[in-house]
């Protein structure tokens, strides 16, 4: 298994070593001990999905506010493009989105860790995906955002037609109900001023106490970042 960090370091993409001959091919697409060693994490994966979607279909980028989820991305039937938006505020990659392809020819997959929103477009005739996950699905605490969203700046023009169910629950980045970053134990609601207050006090070196995932509006803080 081969490890690379993306620009966003703490999201990598994993290459199986693939066994092959005129039988067919052989590979662990997953192993828990090699996983911690290669990444130095200790993840548990709670749940495994899989879906189906078709050409153009656009999925995500969604999020959990509470019980946040790190997910372990691959294809094993034609290809997606796989973007990443980092949430947490007091990261410096705030507001990056990076895009991997995957597909069941390259075989790669993708760690997306807590405190990132996920989704991804299929740009081939269909595509199925199985993702681990590393703590449940949470219909209450889900939340989602646009991908024309202009601060985050995805280029989905050639993507083709976009295919999805965009309603009132989509908001943009700087519209965001919920960031993965707040003080700790301040109160009242978390707004753009203050994630970017957040990440130039973070520039300056300001070092605070564990950040607190928290809604905005809505009661104690949630989950450490």
């Amino acid at each position: 298994m081969k490890v690379t960090p993306t620009s966003i370091p703490e999201v990598l993409v994993f290459e199986p070593a693939v066994f092959g001959d005129d039988r067919g091919f052989f590979y662990e697409s997953y192993n828990a001990r090699q996983f911690s060693q290669m990444t130095g994490l200790s993840v548990n994966f709670v749940q495994d999905n899989h879906s189906r979607s078709a050409k153009n279909v656009l999925r995500g980028l969604h999020y959990q506010i509470r019980q946040p989820q790190g997910k372990l991305v691959r294809v094993i039937s034609g290809a997606i493009f796989d973007v990443v938006v980092d949430i947490r505020a007091s990261s410096p990659f705030f507001g990056r989105w990076i895009g991997v392809e995957l597909s069941a020819e390259n075989r790669r997959q993708l760690w997306v860790p807590p405190g990132f929103a996920h989704g991804f477009v299929v740009t081939s005739e269909s595509a199925e995906c199985l993702y681990k996950t590393t703590d449940y699905w949470s219909p209450e605490h889900e939340r989602s955002i646009l991908w024309s969203d202009p601060a985050l700046a995805i280029d989905t023009e050639k993507l083709g037609v976009i295919k999805t169910d965009l309603g009132e629950a989509w908001k943009s980045l700087t519209g965001l109900p919920f960031v993965y970053a707040t003080w700790s134990g301040r109160d009242g609601a978390v707004d753009h001023e203050q994630v970017v207050a957040l990440q130039e006090a973070r520039r300056q070196g300001v070092q605070d106490a564990p950040l607190i995932a928290r809604e905005v509006g809505g009661g104690d803080a949630a989950a450490e970042a």
